[in-house]
């Protein structure tokens, strides 16, 4: 199971959750454009999910300081794509 799916829900905080959400939904995107949604500092969340491979640098923003921006990853993909045969399969057996 653990080779299938190596990223374990429980390694995902809410705010990860939070912060991966935006991201595969608004990429590409800069770390302070998520900060703005949320309303909080995102930095430790970034640096989790770049960790996991849950969201890589898709390149630089054409502003003032040129801000890294961060889009998600084939790993994402793969992730989310299992989460929603599972959820089919759940509904399926209700």
């Amino acid at each position: 199971s653990e080779v299938l799916n190596p990223i374990r829900e429980k390694e995902l905080t809410k705010a990860m959750l939070e912060t991966l959400a935006i991201i595969a939904y608004k990429q590409p995107i800069t770390r302070l454009e998520v900060e703005e949604i949320r309303g909080v500092d995102c930095t430790y969340a970034v640096q989790n999910l770049s960790k996991l491979s849950m969201i890589k640098i898709v390149g630089r923003k054409d502003a003032i300081g040129k801000p890294l921006l961060f889009g998600t990853t084939d790993e994402f993909e793969k992730v989310q794509s299992l989460g929603y045969r599972r959820a089919a399969q759940l509904r399926q057996a209700a």
